[in-house]
């Protein structure tokens, strides 16, 4: 017996019968074991053939759970017959002597029919233990973002902590600012303080990129600007600006981080009503709002962190009696209707002309986002593509009711 061969076992009563069926069926390169009962068949029988006479009625269940069956009898109507078909065996040949060509291609399709199911059977069980695999890591994944989400949340609370706060006004400066991360952490910062009786300080940056690593430059510019705040003398407020942004480029390039930040750095002069400023590639530029006119303070400057050895323009505003000076990220670009970019800083323009208030401002842009920054957190609302912040200031005795 060539164990290469498909084995069929020969359910039959000894005897001549027997052997000529299993020579017919052994034709088409069959190898075929003969008994009388199930149990004595090898264990790598994959097919019996069963006389319909060989097998009393109850045992035929058991046989078609355990190997795929071809019944053989000698007449259509053997009762036999019929009660191996009730219990759902399909396959026989009636006549084997005869059919033998038959009977082997049922064989040969019975075995094939077997192997797919085996095939599919053990596919089923492998996609069952991928997909309980997958199960586990997206459960772990989960998990890890679960977690991430929390500390993302925890590190925008602690940011928010860091911004000043608003709407507070500074010898007859208002400053208010609504900020909104396009996630959890923001790459916009800004800050406003008062020096002393005479000096108000405020900054607004737009660091590139917007989430964790952006975050982190924000904190880097609060604690670096805090040093620079408090080694100040008060002397020579028209130089601070443009001195603080060479030395936060300085810092941004030795750090090797790969961040760059558009920013403005101002100083109100309460006695003159000055405004000592500098700038680095601000976009959209500051809006000086007075006189029922809207106008871009002038100046240009390179963006911070990207070039060595930048000196940075030192300018200075005459600040009107009445008026609102306007600082936005370039993340409002993206909540403004227009084609092309200059008609969107025009549409800017006339909205920041027309507003007289931030929360005016903010409304027009008609955003699915929390109206106040503490609730920056919570889930559900518009997802912006990108960080948005808004920063107005007004004076001196203007009330904008």
């Amino acid at each position: 017996m060539d164990a290469r061969k498909p084995l069929i076992g020969l359910l039959d009563e000894p005897g001549a019968y027997r052997d000529a069926l299993a020579d017919t069926i052994a034709r088409d390169g069959l190898a075929v074991y003969a008994a009388e009962r199930l149990e004595d068949l090898p264990p790598e029988t994959v097919l019996v053939v069963a006389h319909a006479q060989a097998i009393p009625s109850l045992a035929w269940s058991s046989l078609t759970e355990r190997l795929p069956t071809v019944v053989v009898s000698d007449s259509r109507l053997d009762a036999d017959l019929l009660t191996a078909v009730d219990v759902g065996l399909v396959d026989y040949v009636v006549e084997p002597m005869r059919h033998g060509q038959l009977l082997r291609r049922m064989i040969r399709k019975a075995i094939e029919l077997r192997q797919l199911e085996d095939e599919r059977k053990h596919d089923r069980e492998r996609l069952a233990q991928l997909n309980a695999h997958l199960e586990e890591l997206n459960e772990s994944l989960e998990t890890h973002l679960a977690l991430l989400r929390l500390d993302q949340q925890a590190g925008g609370q602690i940011q928010r902590k860091l911004l000043p706060p608003h709407p507070q006004t500074i010898a007859g400066v208002t400053c208010d600012y609504w900020l909104i991360p396009s996630l959890y952490l923001s790459g916009d910062f800004l800050d406003f303080q008062r020096f002393d009786d005479r000096y108000t300080l405020f900054y607004f940056a737009d660091v590139s990129g917007h989430g964790a690593s952006s975050a982190f430059v924000t904190v880097l510019l609060k604690y670096l600007f805090n040093g620079w705040l408090g080694d100040w003398d008060g002397s020579q407020p028209e130089a601070l600006p443009a001195r603080w942004l060479a030395a936060l480029n300085r810092e941004l390039l030795d750090a090797g981080i790969g961040k760059h930040a558009t920013l403005f750095v101002g100083v109100i002069d309460q006695q003159t009503r000055e405004l000592h400023y500098s700038l680095g590639a601000q976009l959209p530029k500051p809006l000086l709002v007075a006189d029922g006119q809207v106008q871009e303070l002038p100046g240009e400057g390179m963006p911070v962190g990207l070039f060595p050895d930048v000196e940075y323009p030192r300018l200075r505003y005459r600040l009107p009696s009445d008026f609102r000076l306007w600082l936005c990220s370039d993340g409002i670009l993206e909540c403004l209707p227009g084609e092309t970019l200059d008609a969107r800083l025009r549409e800017l323009e006339q909205r920041v002309l027309t507003c007289t208030t931030l929360e005016r401002l903010r409304d027009s842009l008609m955003l699915d986002t929390p109206r106040d920054i503490d609730a920056e957190g919570d889930d559900g609302g518009q997802e912006l593509p990108d960080d948005l912040t808004i920063m107005m200031l007004s004076g001196f005795g203007n009330d904008h009711e």
